[in-house]
């Protein structure tokens, strides 16, 4: 997914006009953000656990939130971004494609661990996770995520029940987010606009996958925290765009 990106934000910062090579500098930050902060973000929706047992939360090699990479690797790349005197909103502009792209990179790699799979379906669509991180077992989704597993699933398929493969849904969603990214980007805007675009798309599409998604952090009625990220984020999305709707003229490209 890391790759992905930098070779997507490589081709639109060399159209741009900026130094093409400035786009692994912006990786590397994101790498370490994106990391770092998916833990962070972890930790903090398990901090019972982390109290009482912190080491193996630390150390697990799963436990990484999107959102919370995001925000610390959004974070270094900007101040990547100013330390290489790059436009800040063309080199935001730039970053949009290689977002949506990666974004759909990295979710393939969610379905290939089984991990972050939905509510138990019946559907055609479902799927089951026997070797999941964890697997789509009925006790598993019934005391973590304190779903109760249709009893007619049980008895059709058994303790490992079908799921709605929701890494799938935001595979095809963010690749599509991209293309209509890519078919846009060349148009005569002002810098930022893309951007906000594609941070406004983001966001509703985390939230519409949000409620086929098996969570345990439902904390706000049928609202995951994820869910609330998501509605401000597609908030300040679609501002951006209306700040930025105007002439482009004098705006940086």
């Amino acid at each position: 997914a890391f790759l992905t990106a930098g070779y997507v934000l490589r081709s639109e910062l060399g159209r741009k006009g900026h130094e093409p090579e400035k786009a692994w500098d912006m990786v590397f930050m994101a790498v370490i953000g994106g990391i770092l902060g998916a833990k962070i973000y972890y930790m903090f929706l398990n901090f019972d656990r982390l109290v009482a047992d912190p080491m193996p939360l630390i150390l697990a090699r799963g436990g990484l939130v999107w959102y919370g990479g995001f925000i610390l690797a959004s974070a270094l790349v900007l101040r990547e971004v100013r330390r290489s005197k790059l436009p800040m909103l063309s080199a935001m502009d730039a970053s949009a494609p290689a977002l949506a792209l990666a974004y759909a990179g990295g979710r393939i790699g969610c379905f290939l661990g089984g991990d972050d799979w939905g509510r138990p379906t019946g559907s055609w669509v479902g799927g089951r996770f026997p070797q999941g991180s964890p697997p789509t077992r009925v006790d598993f989704i019934e005391r973590d995520f304190g779903i109760t597993v249709d009893p007619a699933l049980v008895e059709k398929f058994g303790q490992v029940v079908p799921v709605h493969p929701t890494q799938l849904y935001e595979v095809a969603i963010s690749t599509l987010i991209f293309l209509f990214l890519w078919r846009i980007r060349k148009q005569d805007r002002r810098a930022g606009w893309l951007f906000m675009v594609w941070l406004a798309l983001a966001g509703a599409e985390r939230f519409a996958v949000e409620f086929f998604r098996a969570k345990d952090d439902r904390f706000f009625g049928a609202l995951t925290l994820a869910q609330v990220i998501s509605l401000a984020i597609v908030a300040g999305g679609m501002a951006g765009m209306v700040q930025l709707s105007g002439s482009p003229k004098g705006s940086a490209r």
